[in-house]
C-alpha cells in the first residue's frame, strides 16, 4: 500500500468522477502548472473553488517540488479535478501535457502565484454566449508589486497591434478547445514567450472578444519578467506573426528601455501609493 509521500497523483477523475459539457453549461478547465508554489498555492485553488460558474475542471500539473506542494495537493484531492507530480520540460511542456488531459471546451491558464476574482468565469462564459464565433477571450489583470505597486493590464485582441506586442492578458484568458485543434500546440522551445506565440500563428484570422473588467490578481515575477522574455517574444514576432526583422529589432530596443527604468517607475509607484493608497500605471 502507498503512503502518502508516495502518491504522486490524484483528483477527482482518478476515483471516476468526470464532468463534462451540458448544451447550456460548457465545461470550463483551469490549467496551473507549479514547482515549489507552497506559498501561493492553496489561494490559487481557492480561488477557482470560489467561482460561482458550476461546470469547472481544474487541472494541476506539478513539475517535482520539493517544497509542500504535494502536501496541500493531497488536502484537495476531493476538490481538484486531476493533479500529478511528475518532471517536466517547463511550463509550456506542462501545460501540453495538461491539454492532452483536458475536457473543457474552454481552457484557461492560471499561474499558481495568480488569483481568479470572483464571478470571473462566469463573465467569461456570458461574453462567449455574446459572441458565438469567438475562439479567444480576454479581459483585465491586476499586476501587484510586493511593494503595493499595482497598475491594470489588456487591451483587445487586434492584428496588426498584437503583431507588435502583447497587447492581451493572457493570463486567465479563455481559449476555445478547437483554438488547439486549428494552431496546435505550445512550442516549448521557448522559455516564456510560447503563449505569444501561439496566438501569433492565427495571425490576423483570430476571432476574438473582450470585456473591459479585471478577472485576475497577477502577482509580479515569473520567467516572464526579465529580459529574456523580450527577446523571445522579438524571435516569435518574426518566426510566427511574419513581422518584418528590423521593425522587430527596433521595438525590442524600445522596450528594453523600457524595462531597464522599470525600477524607476516602481519608485514611483511605491510614493504614488504610500501617499494616496494606489499605484499607477498604463495598460501596458
Amino acid at each position: 500500500m502507498q503512503t502518502d509521500h508516495e502518491i504522486k497523483s490524484g483528483g477527482m477523475r482518478t476515483r471516476g468522477v468526470l464532468r463534462q459539457s451540458t448544451l447550456y453549461c460548457p465545461l470550463v478547465t483551469v490549467v496551473t502548472a507549479v514547482f515549489n508554489g507552497e506559498p501561493y498555492l492553496e489561494g490559487c485553488l481557492e480561488s477557482v473553488l470560489r467561482q460561482d460558474y458550476p461546470n469547472i475542471e481544474h487541472i494541476v500539473l506539478d513539475g517535482g517540488s520539493s517544497d509542500r506542494t504535494l502536501d496541500i495537493l493531497r488536502r484537495y484531492d476531493n476538490r481538484i479535478a486531476l493533479w500529478r507530480s511528475e518532471p517536466d520540460k517547463g511550463v509550456y511542456d506542462a501545460w501540453n501535457k495538461a491539454l492532452a488531459e483536458a475536457s473543457g471546451e474552454w481552457i484557461c491558464f492560471l499561474g499558481v502565484d495568480d488569483e481568479l476574482l470572483p464571478g470571473a468565469v462566469s463573465a467569461y462564459l456570458a461574453l462567449a454566449a455574446k459572441h458565438p464565433e469567438a475562439e479567444y477571450l480576454s479581459s483585465r489583470v491586476r499586476w501587484v508589486h510586493d511593494s503595493g505597486y499595482e497598475r491594470t493590464n489588456g487591451r483587445p485582441w487586434a492584428w496588426p497591434e498584437f503583431s507588435r506586442w502583447m497587447c492581451v492578458a493572457h493570463v486567465g484568458s479563455m481559449h476555445r478547445r478547437t483554438l488547439y485543434e486549428r494552431l496546435g500546440d505550445y512550442d516549448t522551445s521557448y522559455r516564456s514567450a510560447a503563449d505569444y506565440e501561439f496566438l501569433l500563428r492565427a495571425r490576423g484570422k483570430l476571432n476574438a472578444a473582450y470585456m473591459p473588467i479585471t478577472t485576475v490578481v497577477m502577482r509580479a515575477g515569473g520567467v516572464s519578467d526579465d529580459t529574456s522574455a523580450l527577446a523571445e517574444a522579438t524571435r516569435a514576432k518574426i518566426r510566427a506573426g511574419g513581422r518584418n526583422k528590423t521593425l522587430a529589432y527596433l521595438e525590442f530596443c524600445i522596450a528594453k528601455a523600457t524595462f531597464m527604468i522599470r525600477p524607476l517607475r516602481l519608485f514611483v509607484g511605491r510614493i504614488t501609493t504610500f501617499r494616496f493608497g494606489r499605484g499607477i500605471g498604463g495598460s501596458r
